[in-house]
C-alpha cells in the first residue's frame, strides 16, 4: 500500500491529471468560442439532424428528446454565459496547468483554492442541472487537488534540501 502511494507513483499520476486536465482546458475553450460563433438556430438544427433517426425509430428515446428539448430550449443569454463560461473556466484551468507543469511553486496553492471554487461552483450547478458529466469533472478536481497537495509538499521539500 505504501508503495501504491510513493512519492514516484504521486508524481506520475499527477503528471496523467494534468494532461487530462488539459485537454478539458482545450475542449472547454474550443468548445466556448464555438458556442460564442453559433446560432441558436443552428444548433436546433443540429440536433433535429442528429436526433431525427432515433426519434423516429423510438419516439420516446429519453436522450434524443433531452438533447432536442435542450436545444429547442436555449436564449442568446444562456448561450453567451455558457461560451464565457466554458472560455474562462478552460483558459483559467490551461494558465494554472501550464504553471503546474513548470512547477512554479506559486502555482500549486492557486491552483488548489481555484479548482476548489470550480468545485464549489459545480455542486451549486449540479443542484439544478443534476448532470452525472458535472460529478464526473468535479470528481477528476478532487482527486487534481489532492496529486496537486502531494506534488507541492515534495516540491517544497526538494527545494528546502537543495538550498541546505
Amino acid at each position: 500500500m505504501n508503495k501504491l502511494f510513493g512519492e514516484k507513483n504521486v508524481h506520475v499520476a499527477f503528471e496523467i491529471s494534468l494532461v487530462l486536465k488539459g485537454a478539458f482546458a482545450l475542449a472547454e475553450i474550443a468548445a466556448g468560442m464555438f458556442a460564442y460563433v453559433v446560432t441558436t438556430q443552428f444548433l436546433i438544427d443540429l440536433v433535429h439532424a442528429i436526433t431525427r433517426t432515433e426519434l423516429t425509430e423510438d419516439p420516446r428515446d429519453l436522450v434524443a428528446s433531452y438533447l432536442l428539448h435542450a436545444a429547442q430550449d436555449l436564449s442568446v443569454s444562456s448561450q453567451h454565459f455558457t461560451a464565457f463560461y466554458l472560455l474562462s473556466h478552460g483558459l483559467i484551468k490551461l494558465w494554472l496547468i501550464i504553471g503546474l507543469w513548470r512547477r512554479k511553486l506559486a502555482y500549486y496553492p492557486a491552483a488548489i483554492v481555484l479548482f476548489s471554487l470550480f468545485i464549489l461552483y459545480q455542486g451549486y450547478r449540479y443542484s439544478f442541472t443534476h448532470s452525472l458529466p458535472l460529478l464526473l469533472i468535479s470528481a477528476l478536481d478532487v482527486v487534481v487537488i489532492g496529486l496537486t497537495w502531494f506534488e507541492y509538499q515534495h516540491l517544497r521539500r526538494f527545494l528546502s534540501n537543495r538550498r541546505t
